[in-house]
């Protein structure tokens, strides 16, 4: 595998060694020793999660409080704008965002510490988008962020309004998120 550091801190762009003829394509799409060797890591995964979303549909931004989440994120169907947003207070970069396009031609992953807010954008008709998880999902834990916080600025590749769950048209704002 192939690791790419991102303008945030410990964020990585993974992209695994694929091998391909006119049969099709293999690849090897997690390994625990592989991750954490290549990514300076000793992490666990404790959950495997799969999400399927309709085009415009934007999950996010998303974090747990007290119980934080590292998330390596794919793509397998479809394609998606990524976004991870800096809320570690104690960061240089906090505050800063990064965000690519995840899709099933390239097969790059995004790795996303604990400590950091995840969203995406589904570009595509459709999208299937896994993510392993350091930690469990704990509901009163979470924690949602403003998809378009001005102070982020975030600039999401959108064509019209999305499509946001309740949960997620009510986040709050930035400056006045807990972390």
């Amino acid at each position: 595998m192939k690791v790419m550091p991102t303008p945030i801190a410990d964020v990585l762009i993974v992209e695994p060694k694929l091998f391909g003829d006119s049969r099709g394509f293999f690849f090897e799409s997690f390994n625990q020793a592989a991750f954490n060797a290549a990514t300076g890591t000793n992490l666990s995964f404790v959950q495997d999660n799969h999400s399927r979303s309709a085009k415009g549909v934007l999950r996010g931004l998303h974090y747990q409080l007290g119980q934080p989440q590292g998330k390596l994120v794919r793509v397998v169907r479809g394609a998606a704008y990524d976004v991870a947003v800096d809320i570690r207070p104690a960061s240089p970069t906090f505050g800063s965002w990064f965000g690519l396009e995840l899709n099933e031609h390239d097969h790059r992953q995004l790795w996303v510490p604990p400590g950091l807010a995840h969203g995406f954008l589904v570009l595509s008709d459709s999208a299937d988008f896994l993510y392993k998880t350091t930690d469990y999902y704990a509901p009163a834990l979470e924690r949602s962020i403003a998809w378009n916080d001005p102070t982020l600025s975030i600039d999401w590749p959108l064509q019209g309004s999305p499509v946001l769950s309740a949960k997620d048209a009510a986040a709050q704002a930035f400056k006045d998120a807990q972390f």
